[in-house]
Formats: structure tokens, C-alpha cells, sequence
């Protein structure tokens, strides 16, 4: 059992903070896209209260295109070599074979995929490892995802897609009790798809299995508030907290120390009132 699933077996929300190594993502690109500064960012979410630190190194915004697995390697390497330092679990935000297993090689603990392990190799890299893999769902890829996302049910097919990629991963030797669960807000869906899974969250938590929400400062915040992308950390707190509130494990987070503090919050009440972060779930 590696750090990562020791700390699930908490009855607590897990906040994850994300290090993007890239001059391009949609939130925070270029704010560190050197070593120097990524490493500073590091230092700033443990201080703050993070839990896990996500690093990635190439962007998965709409419209992004991909990059060289050499590239993305000697972006985040330094700080995954870095963070691993800090006693906390570190995951690595990739969706290429090479990459995840010298992040593994390492020392991460999470293979964080926006592609389910869907790229050859991906699985077997996984399988071959202790490591914990999130499956997230995306329609379409990032490069067009946003055109003109469809569904005749959302709720339905995030949910047969993450069960088929979650009975693929157990088949090719991932054991259920390392697999995460992400349905991928933003990632192929309008507003209206985004709500409707935030609404019905406690449907994937019906999966038992953890449950990953990564909505910080994303587009549907922004068309709720009106807000750019830097002005939307009150939307992405209250998000998070709604995410909680459905049954969320983890929530992946650009502002550690505001979740933090809601959650302190949150904390304190179900310490009053036992069962107050979770929802019942749909057939109670």
C-alpha cells in the first residue's frame, strides 16, 4: 500500500495541488514554466496545506497540442525529483507510456491520466507498477473537445465509459483498490454537462471507487460569474465544496490554502453533525 492509499483510507477530503510545467496551460501558464519557479510553487501549496501535489508538463486546455514525450520530461522531471522530498504523495499528469514510467521510476504515486490509459502501453506501464491510476473521462481531445460537445445522456455514457476503462484497467492487472475515478468536468462538455455531473456527483461515488473533481478556475465557472480565469477562486471553492459535498475524495486545486480553509470549515461541522460532507447516494 503506497502513501497515497494509506491517506484515502481517512474519512477526509484530499486536496490536490496542481504544478503545471508549461508556458501554455489555461489557468497558469507560463507562471512556472521554469524549474526555479515550479519548485517555488512546490514550497507554496505544502506550506498552504496540500495534500498531493500534481506536476504535469504539457497542457490539456482546448485547443492545446501536444508535445514531445523529451520535452515534457525534462519540464517536470527536476520538480518531481524535487517534490518527492516533501513527504507527501506526488502524481504525475501525463498520458504518455514513457513518461509515466519515469515518473514511477522516481517515485510518484499517481499516474493521473486525462486519457484513461488509453495510449498503447499506457496499461501494461501501470500494471507493472504499485502506482495509483486515475481514469478520466474526455470526449473527443483537447485539441477540439470544445467544439460541440454531445450527449443523449451525460450522467449515463461519463459513467459506462469510466466503468468499461475501469473493468479494461482491473483486467490488465491494476487492482480495483488503485484506481481513481475522474469524470472529467470540462473535458468535452457545455456548461449544462458540466452541472448536471457536479449535480449528480454521488452517482460515481455509487462506483466505489475514489472520486478525483478537477473544476478550479475552470470556462464554466467563468460563464456562471462572469470572472477571467485569475478572478474565479471563490467560484472554485464553492465548486470544490459542492464536489465534497456529492462525495468527492480528492479535488484538484490551483488555490490550496482557500480550499483549505472552506474545508477546515466543513471539517469542523462534521465533526458536530457526523455525515454532513456526504450526500446519500442515489438508491438510499
Amino acid at each position: 500500500m503506497n502513501k497515497l492509499q494509506r491517506i484515502l483510507q481517512e474519512n477526509c477530503p484530499l486536496i490536490m495541488g496542481v504544478i503545471n510545467v508549461t508556458p501554455d496551460s489555461f489557468s497558469d501558464g507560463g507562471c512556472f514554466d521554469t524549474t526555479g519557479k515550479a519548485i517555488e510553487q512546490v514550497n507554496r501549496l505544502v506550506r498552504e496545506g496540500a495534500d498531493i501535489l500534481d506536476i504535469g508538463g504539457e497542457s490539456t486546455r482546448p485547443g492545446s497540442r501536444s508535445v514531445e514525450s523529451d520535452e515534457e520530461l525534462s519540464r517536470i522531471m527536476p520538480v518531481i525529483e524535487f517534490a518527492l522530498n516533501m513527504n507527501i504523495p506526488v502524481s504525475v499528469d501525463t498520458s504518455k507510456p514513457e513518461v509515466m514510467q519515469a515518473a514511477i521510476n522516481a517515485g510518484v504515486v499517481l499516474v493521473n491520466d486525462t486519457n484513461a490509459l488509453q495510449a498503447p502501453g499506457a496499461l501494461e506501464v501501470v500494471a507493472d507498477s504499485s502506482v495509483m491510476a486515475c481514469l478520466m473521462h474526455m470526449q473527443g481531445r483537447p485539441e477540439t473537445m470544445q467544439l460541440d460537445p454531445q450527449y443523449s445522456d451525460v450522467i449515463a455514457e461519463v459513467m459506462a465509459f469510466l466503468e468499461q476503462h475501469v473493468a479494461l484497467a482491473i483486467s490488465a492487472g491494476i487492482a480495483r483498490e488503485r484506481i481513481i475515478i475522474d469524470p472529467g468536468f470540462g473535458f468535452g462538455k457545455t456548461l449544462e454537462h458540466n452541472l448536471a455531473l457536479l449535480h449528480h456527483l454521488d452517482h460515481f461515488t455509487a462506483m466505489d471507487l475514489p472520486v478525483m473533481a478537477g473544476i478550479s478556475r475552470k470556462s464554466m465557472l467563468g460563464m456562471i460569474t462572469g470572472n477571467t480565469v485569475d478572478n474565479r477562486v471563490y467560484a472554485s471553492v464553492a465548486a470544490a465544496l459542492l464536489a465534497v459535498g456529492q462525495g468527492a475524495r480528492i479535488v484538484r486545486v490551483h488555490d490550496v490554502k482557500a480550499t483549505r480553509d472552506a474545508f477546515s470549515v466543513f471539517a469542523a461541522m462534521d465533526r458536530i453533525y457526523p455525515g454532513f460532507l456526504i450526500y446519500p447516494s442515489p438508491d438510499q
